[in-house]
């Protein structure tokens, strides 16, 4: 198993900067990639943004050039530093962990419980 553990949400005007990390324990032989999905209200989840251990990254297209994501091998965390926030990025952001066909799929087996993200106007 994988345990995954979130930190850094919170509330923040639109145009700010937040920094999420998800620290990974456990038996992490098991994953080779990392990755940040958001829900917000009435919505489905969403991939945001994924990296594999050798440093290949994904997007979705509404964050890119804002959301830049980046891991730490030695430390097994992913961080999410989110920059030009906007109303619309305001969700429930979660870490996943798995190979990284599941990661961008959307059915990684290791998810973190999640941290809010609010973007006030």
């Amino acid at each position: 198993q994988v345990q995954l553990k979130e930190s850094g949400g919170g509330l923040v005007q639109a145009g700010g900067s937040l920094r999420l990390s998800c620290a990974a324990s456990g038996s992490i032989f098991s994953i080779s990639a990392m990755g940040w999905y958001r829900q917000a209200p009435g919505k489905q989840r969403e991939l945001v943004a994924a990296i594999t251990s050798g440093g290949s990254t994904n997007y979705a297209d509404s964050v890119k050039g804002r959301f830049t994501i980046s891991r730490d091998n030695a430390k097994i965390t992913v961080y999410l530093q989110m920059n030009s926030l906007k109303p619309e990025d305001t969700a429930v952001y979660y870490c996943a962990a798995d190979r990284r066909s599941t990661v961008v799929a959307g059915s990684p087996r290791y998810w973190g419980q999640g941290t809010q993200v609010t973007v006030s106007s």
